[in-house]
Parts: C-alpha cells; sequence; structure tokens
C-alpha cells in the first residue's frame, strides 16, 4: 500500500523552528521526487519546496527562502522539512507530496503548523 505519513507539526512561537517528517512506504522512494505543499484557511495549495530523488536539486518558495530547508534520507524513505524563523504566516496545513513518475502521484493526509504567540 502507497503511503505517505507526516509528522512534527504543531503549535510554535513567531521565530521559532519545527521539523516536519515524511515517512513514504510501499512504493520505490529512492526514485520519486518529493515535496512539501501547504494549504492556509481560505487559501489555494502552494508548493513549498521539493528534491530530487537523489537529493542533489532543491528549490523553494520565494516566501520560505533561507528559512526553510527540505533534505531527504533514502535508507530510511523519509523526507524532511526544517522550517526555521516562522512567521504567523506560515500557519497552515503542510502536505508531503511524492511524484513517482509514469503519472503516479501521491498526498500525505498533512500535519498542521500554527505559528501563533
Amino acid at each position: 500500500q502507497v503511503q505517505l505519513v507526516e509528522s512534527g507539526g504543531g503549535l510554535v512561537q513567531p521565530g521559532g523552528s519545527l521539523r516536519l517528517s515524511c515517512a513514504a512506504s510501499g512504493f520505490f522512494f529512492s526514485r520519486a521526487v518529493m515535496s512539501w505543499h501547504r494549504q492556509a484557511p481560505g487559501k489555494e495549495r502552494e508548493l513549498v519546496a521539493s528534491i530530487s530523488s537523489a537529493g542533489g536539486s532543491r528549490n523553494y518558495a520565494d516566501s520560505v527562502k533561507g528559512r526553510f530547508t527540505i533534505s531527504r534520507d533514502n535508507a530510511k524513505n523519509t523526507v524532511y522539512l526544517q522550517m526555521d524563523m516562522l512567521r504567523p504566516e506560515d500557519t497552515a496545513v503542510y502536505y508531503c507530496y511524492a511524484d513517482r513518475g509514469y503519472g503516479l502521484k501521491t498526498w500525505g493526509s498533512g500535519t498542521p503548523v500554527t505559528v501563533s504567540s
């Protein structure tokens, strides 16, 4: 069964940090392009960061550049999102996404992040 399970979300104060994890199973993780997306209340889902299958290429939304870092551990079938210097506007549900190739795509169920004092 193909599955993505996110964890690590929660409540954090502005300026704080969180590390999200996404554990993958049921497919060849090391061949997939992985990404994190987020959806704030009343807004469309947006791409936050992506990482190539081997981890050599990473891309970020302008709004998170310099604050967020995406990484992956292919031995653990896990992708991470380190979020630093968090702002209230980062509040959203964060989703893990796998582009497995051949038109096969999988979403996780999401983990909520709230940045508030």
